[in-house]
């Protein structure tokens, strides 16, 4: 087994519950980050109609900020190229960039 980081915050942790979490690790990166996901949103007691209600706020604030003015836009293709720049070129090369 592969020595846990946070090994005194899993000391109470059932064998079961281990398990999972060392199979968890071994899921792609994808995968591993839905699952995460999935198991946040599961423990918070916000519903689905409360988070898209959230988010239904937060795009009509970003919307208001564009009308008013008060943001600057940026062209998507200078936002990708300084994505793009911050990466490592091994990065880079996996994306064919």
């Amino acid at each position: 087994m592969v020595p846990q980081p946070f090994s005194r915050y899993n000391s109470a942790m059932s064998p079961n519950a281990q398990r999972l979490l060392d199979e968890a690790r071994q899921l792609p990166p994808d995968e591993r980050e839905w699952l995460a996901e999935c198991l946040l949103i599961k423990d918070q007691s916000a519903s689905a109609a409360e988070i898209e209600s959230a988010w239904g706020d937060e795009i009509k604030r970003r919307l208001d900020e564009i009308d008013s003015g008060t943001v600057q836009m940026i062209p998507g293709e200078e936002v990708m190229e300084r994505m793009l720049n911050r990466l490592s070129p091994e990065a880079r090369a996996r994306l064919g960039k």
